[in-house]
């Protein structure tokens, strides 16, 4: 079977109007893919950016897959939440991206978004904290669903993830 090792780190995020963010993350692949080692989702730390507002975790990744096809590629799944000073944690934005399939190191910027609500749920959020969330996470990255949302800018992942492949030759795939 080919193989592919996703190594890397979860850098940050910037552009979030939230203070004392942390990370959930997680692997979405297709049924021809077997995670060999590593673990498919995973938190950060909270930071608190103190000077400019990224908030670094320096997270890493290190996936090891191997696989019948090329369908179901992996990609990342992204949650970023917000911390308050009496600990409760409120969405501050959803966002996927497609690991890359050329080896090599590649840098990621992911974009992220959050559902708005009614403007109800907008003056609570405000005020109370919590808000809207997603029920079924795949809706993320499934595309007729999320379209159909009313939607708010996030700010933006950065994540730097180093590719290897191996057997793809042996399986007529030329990268």
């Amino acid at each position: 079977m080919a193989e592919v090792h996703v190594i890397g780190q979860i850098i940050g995020a910037t552009g979030f109007s939230e203070s004392s963010l942390f990370c959930k993350w997680g692997i979405h692949t297709g049924a021809a893919w077997k995670l060999l080692s590593g673990v498919r989702e995973g938190q950060t730390q909270v930071d608190t950016p103190q000077v400019g507002d990224m908030a670094y975790w320096s997270h890493p990744i290190d996936l090891h897959f191997a696989t019948k096809g090329l369908q179901g590629w992996p990609r990342l799944h992204l949650q970023v939440w917000s911390q308050d000073s009496f600990g409760r944690c409120q969405l501050a934005g959803y966002g996927f991206c497609h690991v890359p399939s050329s080896p090599g190191t590649h840098q990621l910027d992911c974009p992220t978004w959050r559902p708005l609500g009614s403007w109800r749920e907008q003056l609570a959020r405000a005020f109370v904290g919590g808000g809207p969330q997603l029920l079924h996470a795949d809706t993320i990255y499934s595309g007729a669903d999320r379209y159909r949302l009313h939607t708010a800018a996030g700010g933006t992942v950065r994540l730097e993830l180093g590719l290897l492949l191996r057997h793809f030759d042996r399986y007529g795939v030329e990268c």
